[in-house]
């Protein structure tokens, strides 16, 4: 286990923002998980939960612990697949395909952790983890105890769990297991997957054709975090009631969006952001990409208080415009 004390927390951030903590714990087993609950329960500090920083946005140096972890090990049993929290999440989509286990391919490319997978319910292209998840272990940090989740006790629901609410600190997840399909069925309806593969002339492809489609998709419209700081979707998708969905259409007939249910659609908060006039333009060294408007970009030297200060000019713009509140997917901290 490590314990460091006044840690640097830019390298586990892809904003690369240079913030510290008093006290940074990184487990790598079950064992040394029980123990770093332990040390949080005696030390009565404030404490902070991190996976990969892909969903993590700092604004200040922490005044407490972070809790880290690095518990990689996976096991394949049938179609399933227990990973570590710590393992990262692309991981585990190349390994089931390596192995013969299909459901994840549109998945793929998103970055963090397996824990945080849990907590998100992270998403895109069409698919949803909640629908691969069927068993969460995790400690319950007031009692030590290890718990045992299902799906349903989690009420998954849009990029939503109670892990973000009512279980907010309050658990350590170690371990996610996920079933897969041993039948290869591919999602090619959501964006722009079919055209793109109809450009490379393919129109069946294999799992791995159709991983590396959603990977160059990805990198199209996300930067590589190593040369320009982000978090990837800053915002969430918002879900309008089907009266304000039918205002705005009659406004903007162009408008892209996306059936939830007959009471319910989604439309892209890139697309409200764009129509904004965001797309590409800056605050200072906080910007908005200029491939897709759903990214704000640490273009050098950004503080966290820049990229709020741009988020919250986005959102009352897209509220003045469209009368619609755009909530961010990213913890900011």
């Amino acid at each position: 286990m490590k314990d460091i004390r006044d840690y640097s927390l830019k390298n586990h951030n892809t904003f690369g923002l240079n913030a510290c903590c008093d006290r940074f714990l990184e487990f790598y087993n079950v064992s040394e998980a029980m123990q770093v609950v332990r040390l949080i329960r005696s030390a009565h500090q404030p404490y902070l939960i991190i996976g990969g920083g892909s969903n993590l946005l700092l604004t200040k140096d922490f005044a407490g612990l972070v809790l880290h972890s690095a518990i990689k090990d996976y096991m394949i049993e049938g179609r399933r697949m227990k990973c570590g929290s710590g393992m990262a999440w692309d991981d585990v989509v190349s390994i089931s395909i390596q192995n013969g286990l299909y459901g994840a391919e549109n998945l793929s490319l998103i970055p963090g952790d397996v824990g945080a997978s849990a907590v998100q319910n992270i998403g895109a292209y069409g698919a949803e983890v909640k629908d691969l998840i069927v068993e969460i272990r995790a400690i319950e940090i007031q009692t030590g105890q290890l718990r045992t989740f299902t799906p349903a006790e989690c009420q998954y629901g849009y990029r939503q769990s109670r892990f973000k609410n009512e279980w907010k600190n309050k658990y350590l997840i170690t371990s996610v297991t996920y079933e897969f399909s041993k039948v290869f069925n591919p999602r090619l309806e959501y964006g722009n997957i079919r055209s793109e593969l109809e450009r490379r002339g393919v129109s069946l492809p294999t799992p791995v054709q159709l991983r590396q489609v959603i990977i160059d998709l990805r990198n199209e419209k996300l930067p590589d975090p190593k040369v320009m700081g982000n978090a990837g979707s800053f915002f969430v998708n918002p879900v309008v009631i089907r009266p304000k969905f039918e205002e705005l259409l009659a406004r903007y007939p162009q408008m892209p969006h996306y059936f939830i249910d007959k009471e319910h659609e989604k439309i892209p908060a890139g697309w409200l952001i764009e129509q904004c006039g965001w797309k590409g333009r800056a605050l200072g060294a906080a910007g908005v990409y200029d491939r897709q408007a759903l990214v704000l970009v640490n273009r050098g030297g950004a503080t966290g208080a820049d990229i709020v200060r741009l988020c919250n000019a986005i959102q009352h713009d897209v509220r003045q415009t469209f009368g619609i509140d755009i909530q961010t997917e990213v913890n900011i901290v």
